[in-house]
């Protein structure tokens, strides 16, 4: 099985290392394409105004001077010879939940797998100030990563779907095992703009984040990942709200 390896907090982070590793538990095929910097909150956005540059960091692992989606077209088109088997994003440094999935990177990532018509799978650990001071923060992925993947390899997936996975901020064995879950919403106003004056005095703003509160409704990603779980939610590409077609329909009728 050939699997393709990418992230959005770039060819370094910690996450594309721990999601190599699981990788390795499946396949000795493993190909990474990442972006060379950061990418948090990218979406799914293309470089369109500036060159694209690909750099070579090893056998088999690339880095693109670009978003996520960059690095997966990048490695669809110009890295592999053929198609992959398996498309995995992450493992990314923080939640991926409700809907903070259509800011992620990690996710859009996987959007792009799927378009292509590859499985594709995105993976995101949360973390507290508790696993972050102790250095644990991937424990819980590093752990069940390979517990999750497995098990879709040869389930069905349908055309334009995929899946996103989060793992819960606390120790591998305290996890308490996988729920498969829906989507959930966050309950808050976006993050604080903090303005700041630069060195000529000329105004910038730099985006904060609050604290999120949320309504934990039942099965939701959002419910599992607060009750120890690992959180499995199925997504779809089709952004159509089927059941107002015909309302709307109806107002531009003769």
């Amino acid at each position: 099985m050939r699997i393709l390896v990418t992230n959005d907090d770039g060819i370094h982070a910690p996450g594309l290392e721990v999601l190599e590793a699981i990788a390795r538990t499946i396949s000795d095929d493993i190909w990474v394409c990442a972006p060379s910097e950061e990418q948090s909150g990218a979406g799914h956005s293309l470089t369109l105004n500036l060159p694209v540059r690909l750099q070579q960091f090893g056998e088999r692992r690339y880095a693109v001077t670009g978003t996520p989606t960059d690095s997966v077209m990048m490695a669809l088109r110009e890295v592999l010879d053929a198609p992959p088997d398996l498309i995995l994003s992450g493992v990314n440094r923080g939640a991926n939940l409700g809907d903070d999935i259509t800011y992620s990177g990690t996710v859009s990532a996987a959007i792009e797998g799927a378009l292509a018509g590859v499985r594709s799978i995105a993976l995101s650990q949360v973390y507290s100030r508790e696993t972050r001071e102790a250095g644990t923060i991937f424990d819980a992925a590093r752990h069940w990563g390979e517990k999750v993947i497995s098990p879709l390899l040869d389930a069905p997936f349908a055309e334009r779907t995929l899946v996103n996975v989060n793992f819960p901020p606390v120790a591998a064995d305290a996890v308490k095992g996988i729920r498969v879950v829906r989507q959930g919403f966050h309950d808050y106003s976006r993050g604080s703009i903090v303005e700041g004056r630069d060195p000529r005095g000329s105004r910038y703003f730099w985006f904060g984040l609050h604290a999120i509160e949320h309504t934990l409704d039942h099965g939701t990603d959002l419910e599992a990942i607060d009750d120890g779980y690992v959180a499995v939610t199925p997504l779809q590409l089709d952004l159509t709200h089927h059941t107002s077609i015909g309302t709307l329909a109806d107002r531009f009728a003769d």
